[in-house]
């Protein structure tokens, strides 16, 4: 399977979604070196973006390994969403993706993310700028609603085609539901009846019976993989292996788990300097770690430290006595 968005074709259908404090670009490079046929950045907000803060500006620095990537914009005026887009592609960005999906209460106070859904009027006002704005292709991640007496993503799909958008990704749940109960993955069949631009569905797939089954329910085009790659940047890399070969790649060694970890690590150090970096870094640890015998003491003993070699030797502290287990 690949895709198509505007004039780019992806390998791949499978896309990583947007997170906040999740997908900068350390952690971009590993997804895209494992097989996704697509990445994008944290959510950027647009007149952070336009003020050219030192730190959403790392936020939307890419390299050639991640290449094409997108970056993610939010906000609620058409003028600052269409400078801040142009900004981002002539820092390299590929393909510019509108969030309109967004359930943060800070956000949606600000009327962007999913605020956007509940003023159509507006949400294509900002489509059309962007679209206007830039040579590169534009992308609508959105929800299936407000909440369910308002699940117009449907319709905001038709806007967003008419107003020039290439691609279309739904999470299956409504803004209200936040992250709970299940995303309606047969709903997003609706919003791929609605239009002929490709659809991408997202939400809950932390499997690749879960990718198959999505795909199934929606008919979409992709998937995209948000929560279900924490701690294992390789898992959106084995659903694309699986929708193109059939076959099922197993999860690296634990001795190569390890290696990416460090990898991880050493490149967060890189991006960020020192102390910001193994800040930064703690939650992805505590993913990779997840389920291993004392993998809570070791997580506590991280989340204390701020020194780069410190934080390495305890991992390998951690990690050898697992290893030395397995080759008994």
């Amino acid at each position: 399977m690949t895709l198509k968005i505007g004039s780019i074709s992806l390998d791949s259908p499978v896309i990583l979604a947007p997170m906040s404090g999740v997908t900068d670009m350390p952690f971009r490079k590993l997804v895209k070196q494992g097989g996704a046929g697509l990445v994008v950045s944290e959510m950027i907000a647009s007149e952070a973006m336009i003020r050219a803060n030192k730190q959403t500006m790392k936020m939307s620095s890419a390299c050639a390994e991640e290449f094409p990537m997108s970056v993610q914009l939010a906000g609620c005026e058409p003028r600052v969403m269409a400078e801040a887009a142009k900004m981002n592609v002539d820092r390299g960005a590929a393909i510019i993706d509108i969030n309109m999906g967004c359930p943060v209460k800070k956000v949606v106070k600000g009327d962007a993310g999913s605020a956007l859904m509940r003023d159509e009027i507006l949400a294509g006002a900002i489509m059309e700028a962007v679209v206007k704005a830039v040579s590169v292709p534009v992308t609508l991640k959105m929800r299936t609603g407000w909440d369910e007496r308002n699940r117009n993503a449907p319709n905001l799909a038709r806007i967003a085609e008419t107003a020039g958008i290439q691609l279309v990704t739904v999470h299956g749940r409504t803004r209200n539901q936040l992250y709970t109960g299940h995303a309606d993955w047969s709903f997003i069949r609706q919003v791929k009846d609605a239009v002929s631009i490709p659809v991408v569905g997202n939400g809950d797939v932390n499997s690749i019976e879960d990718a198959q089954e999505m795909l199934r329910q929606s008919g979409a085009d992709g998937v995209m993989i948000g929560r279900g790659s924490y701690g294992r940047p390789w898992f959106p890399g084995q659903v694309a292996h699986f929708l193109a070969t059939g076959e099922h790649r197993p999860d690296p060694s634990l001795p190569e788990q390890l290696a990416i970890l460090q990898a991880h690590f050493d490149d967060m150090i890189e991006h960020y300097g020192e102390q910001t970096g193994c800040r930064l870094a703690r939650k992805h640890v505590a993913w990779y770690s997840k389920g291993l015998a004392g993998s809570t003491d070791f997580r506590s003993r991280i989340n204390q430290s701020l020194e780069a070699h410190e934080v390495r030797r305890m991992i390998i502290e951690f990690y050898d006595p697992l290893l030395q287990r397995m080759a008994a």
